[in-house]
Formats: structure tokens, C-alpha cells, sequence
């Protein structure tokens, strides 16, 4: 999808040269070059050595796997040094990344690998009887495994034909002749899986271009003097198969020189806490519920956050109370952003370089534009809440293979239609008042309810149900169900039961209700927004 002529970014991004995701790593290994880049653990790596075993992965991609440009590759993996060196090789070899949450089901794992018709998979080990299970429903060819400890103990020898470890791989790579990218500005580099009002997982088509556009928008709220490129600390908990994660904490932190601490498992909060004692923390990226959790833990004012200089909050709405109490533990002010799959995904941020104002998210980033329009279409004036509406350089291309759900995304002159109802005020300044679409924001996660409602109903015992989210302190919003039976045995736990083994943690409801009926418009359709209205009237913020 066509964007405006950006005035900024295109000047920086024809000063920069660079006509690919990848060169982010070389002109790194330029200005930075063996300084730390990627910690993990006790472990770490250069933005050489990254180069180098990136380097190594893409001629293992192309020459052996026999993998092309444009070619999708998946990637289903937590943080670990072994992710980082997969998205570089990939982005070398020209492929295109298809990001895939490790934690999903077969079914979900199964519909975004065959529709993005990936042709290999980077696979932790413990996930290869998932994989295998949908493998004849997907063109999946070849699995490359990888497990946590690969990188102090390295494994070489695949369990089958189409398999090959990790380590292995780098290890033939480095045997292999050089090979050129095959990419340019305009060509896919990510397809970013994100949900639909129907419950469908759409691909976001996100370019070159919009990434690169991207980290130039986000570097860009960083006030001059505020950090030192190549000499930061940043810890990194959120996953970088989320798109805020890959952009700031993977793309943006390789751009900055950062050293990205990568935290595998958030929910090892023990673990996460030696983390931030090992290190000498300067910024950190979160989101509400990991805030909530990391305060609560015993050994949380232990951490040393005297140099910490900033506090990213993205991926979900940041409650002001815990965001004071954050400030109040450790003098640092947390600082909220806006954005979406389709924006790859920075719009809007709030930073030491930006004035502040409580309870609006902030102002819009370079080169982006922002408004408000009625049902009609029809701009509205400063304050009046409406749908909001995006254009700018960062924004997705379309759906993949979906025209139909991309016109109906976009406006004829170009202009992404959010589905947020905001307001925008007299100096430009966002706040989100509702959502016009349905869709229910689990720490961070988009979950639809059609999503949930269809795992629900493949119970024989549950006659009808309706998902719907309820405000909640730590996880932002939390997942009520609403349900009526054709078992009258069935109890909640049941239910509760039935969904794990459906869906992914986030998406399982945390309150059950059941009802003998559910309320119905007169021509039988189930009334979602009567039942919210009354789950968060119940429910304190």
C-alpha cells in the first residue's frame, strides 16, 4: 500500500545506503564492532561475532538448505542468541521472516505456517512433535533445531533427514561460498502475524523499508545527550517474535550499539532478577504486568537502578499507578508508546524529548500523520473522539494474500483505519478512548474472542459463549467467558481445562461465568458488548 513522500526519514535512509534490513548489522559492526550486542545468561556476543555466525547461517540457508529470496522462513523460538543470529542469517539470505509465538498450539502454529507457505522452520528441540504433527498440513521441508543450552554446549546431530541442528548449521555455512542478499528497500522482509475481528491470523507485509523507516522513527524521540550509542545497557524481556521487541529491542538496539540483554523466560522471575543484578542496567523495556510482577518480587529493590536513564512501556496500556510506583521504587519514569502489527509498529511515543502530559499516550513520531473521522469518513476537529487514522512510512504494505481484508484496512488515499476510537488534542497529542473492534489486549497480546469463542465451542458440553475483556491491573486486560450449557455438569474447571489444551496461555479466560441463557438481539445475535459493559462494571480498574 502506497505511503506519502516522507520528508525525513527518505533523507536519512538515502544518507544511511542502505538497501536492506541486514546492512543495520554491517554498518554495527563499523562503529561498534566488538563491543557486546547480544547478552543471554552468562553469555554474549560481538556485533562482529554476530556478523560472522549471521554470516555463516545464510550460506547454510541458501547453498544447503536451498532456500531463495522471498522464501519464508519461520522463526519459533524465546529469546536466545541462536534467535538473533537466525533473523541476521535470514535477513542475509534474502529471506522473509515469519515470526511464530514458540507458545502456540498446533492449530494456531499450523494455520500461520501454511498460510504463509514457510518452507523451513528454526525450531526449539522441545517443539519438534508440534512441528511434526502439522508438517503434512504445511510446506515445511526442513527443520533447523535448536535448544537453550546450544550455545555453551553445542549439538550437531539432527534426529532425522529433513533436520539439522543449529550449531550444525553455522558450522557447514562456514564452509560455504559468499553469497549476496538479492533484496531491496521495497521488498518483504517480515511477514508479522497479527488477528482479525474474525478471529483470522493475518500476515502484515512489512518491508525493508518500513522497519528500516521505523528504527529511524523511534531512534529518533531519543533526546540528544539522553544516551551514549554503543555504550548502553538495555534488558530485553519481551519476546522478539513480538513486533514491538523485534524493532526497539532487536533492529533499533542493533542501529544504537545497545548491548540488548535478552531475557528467555520473563516468568522466571528469580532468574530475570540475577539478570538485572549481573548487569549494569542503563534502560529497560517492559509492559504493565511485568512491571506489576517484578515490584511484588522480595528481591526487586536489591537491583541497582542508579544508572538506569529510561523505561520503555509498550505492547499494552500502562496504568498510571503502577507506573508511579515504578518511579517511586526507582526513580526512573516509565515512558508509554502506541502501535500496531501493521506500523511495524512505533506511531506514537513519550520520551524525555517530548513534553508530557497525563493520560494521553504521547505525540506521533516523525514523518507520520495522524486524525480522527467520523463514521462518514469526515475529519474531526481537535478533541472530538473518532476512529483513528495513520499514514506514514512505517505502515504494512497490506495482508498477505488477502486483498479484500487490505482494502478494507486501508482508505482509497492511503490512510490505515485502526479500528481505536481516540482523541486527538489542539497539539497533537493522542489519547485512546475505546477500541472499535473487539479485540482484548493480554499483557501486551492481541487476543480476538472469535479466536477464543471457536476453541470454547469445539466442547460438545457448551451450547454458547462470549469472550470478552475485563480491565486488569497486571495483565492490562484479562479474559472473562461467559457461557451457557448443554452439560449441566460441567463445572468452570472444566471449562478452564478445555481451553489450555485449545489455546495459548494468553488466551485462556481467567474468569468463567455460566449463565442459563445469554442475552440476544432480536434476531438472535449474541449482544458482546451488553455482557462487557456488565463484566467491567463488576470489575475495578
Amino acid at each position: 500500500m502506497s505511503t506519502p513522500e516522507s520528508c525525513i526519514v527518505a533523507g536519512q535512509l538515502a544518507e544511511l545506503g542502505h538497501t536492506s534490513l541486514y546492512d543495520l548489522l554491517e554498518q554495527a559492526c563499523r562503529e561498534y564492532a566488538d563491543k557486546p550486542a547480544f547478552s543471554c545468561g552468562a553469555d554474549s556476543v560481538s556485533f562482529t561475532a554476530l556478523r560472522s555466525h549471521a554470516d555463516c547461517f545464510a550460506r547454510y540457508l541458501r547453498h544447503e538448505a536451498g532456500l531463495q529470496p522471498g522464501d519464508r522462513l519461520a522463526i519459533q523460538l524465546p529469546n536466545l542468541l541462536q534467535y538473533v543470529v537466525a533473523i541476521f542469517g535470514a535477513l542475509k539470505a534474502g529471506l522473509v521472516i515469519v515470526n511464530t509465538n514458540p507458545q502456540y498450539t498446533a492449530p494456531e502454529t499450523r494455520h500461520q505456517f501454511a498460510d504463509s507457505g514457510a518452507r523451513a522452520v528454526v525450531v526449539l528441540d522441545k517443539l519438534v512433535p508440534l512441528v511434526r504433527s502439522i508438517q503434512p498440513q504445511t510446506q515445511i521441508e526442513r527443520l533447523i533445531v535448536t535448544s537453550l543450552d546450544d550455545w555453551r554446549q553445542p549439538q550437531e546431530q539432527g534426529d532425522a533427514a529433513d533436520e539439522t541442528r543449529f550449531m550444525a548449521a553455522l558450522a557447514i555455512g562456514r564452509t560455504l561460498p559468499e553469497i549476496e542478499t538479492g533484496r531491496g528497500l521495497d521488498d518483504l522482509a517480515v511477514l508479522q502475524y497479527t488477528g482479525g475481528t474474525t478471529g483470522v491470523s493475518k500476515g502484515a507485509m512489512l518491508t525493508h523499508r518500513n522497519l528500516l523507516s521505523n528504527v529511524l522513527q523511534a531512534v529518533s524521540i531519543i533526546k540528544p545527550g539522553e544516551v551514549e550509542y554503543g555504550n548502553e545497557v538495555r534488558v530485553s524481556p519481551l519476546p522478539l517474535y513480538h513486533i514491538f521487541a523485534f524493532t526497539a529491542n532487536c533492529l533499533a538496539s542493533v542501529f544504537t550499539g545497545f548491548n540488548s540483554v535478552l531475557i528467555t523466560n520473563p516468568r522466571d522471575l528469580d532468574g530475570m532478577i540475577a539478570d538485572m543484578q549481573r548487569h549494569s542496567i542503563t534502560l529497560f523495556t517492559g509492559i504493565n504486568s511485568l512491571f506489576v510482577s517484578l515490584m511484588a518480587h522480595p528481591q526487586f529493590d536489591s537491583i541497582d537502578f542508579s544508572r538506569l536513564k529510561w523505561v520503555n512501556s509498550g505492547g499494552a496500556p500502562l496504568n498510571l499507578s503502577v507506573a508511579q510506583r515504578w518511579f517511586e521504587r526507582t526513580g526512573s519514569v516509565v515512558r508509554e508508546g502506541f502501535g500496531m502489527t501493521e506500523t511495524s509498529p512505533v506511531v506514537v511515543a513519550s520520551t524525555g524529548n517530548t513534553p508530557y502530559k497525563e493520560g494521553f499516550i504521547g505525540q506521533a513520531v516523525i514523518d507520520t500523520e495522524m486524525k480522527i473521522v467520523d463514521d462518514q469518513g469526515q475529519e474531526l476537529p481537535a478533541g472530538e473522539p473518532g476512529e483513528l487514522l495513520i499514514r506514514g512510512p512505517q505502515v504494512m504494505q497490506g495482508y498477505w494474500q488477502r486483498p479484500e481484508a487490505t482494502a478494507e484496512t486501508f482508505t482509497e488515499d492511503g490512510w490505515l483505519k485502526t479500528g481505536d476510537i481516540g482523541v486527538i488534542d489542539e497539539d497533537g497529542f493522542l489519547k485512546l478512548v475505546d477500541r472499535k473492534k473487539d479485540m482484548i489486549l493480554v499483557s501486551g497480546f492481541n487476543v480476538y474472542p472469535n479466536d477464543v469463542e471457536d476453541a470454547v465451542m469445539r466442547h460438545r458440553g457448551i451450547r454458547e459463549c462470549v469472550a470478552v475483556g475485563v480491565p486488569d491491573e497486571r495483565k492490562g486486560e484479562a479474559i472473562k467467558l461467559f457461557v451457557s450449557l448443554h452439560d449441566q455438569n460441567l463445572t468452570e474447571a472444566d471449562i478452564i481445562a478445555h481451553c489450555r489444551e485449545q489455546l495459548t496461555g494468553y488466551k485462556v479466560p481467567s474468569y468463567i461465568e455460566i449463565r442459563d441463557d445469554l442475552p440476544k438481539s432480536t434476531v438472535g445475535k449474541l449482544l458482546r458488548r451488553v455482557l462487557r459493559d456488565e463484566a467491567r462494571a463488576q470489575v475495578q480498574p
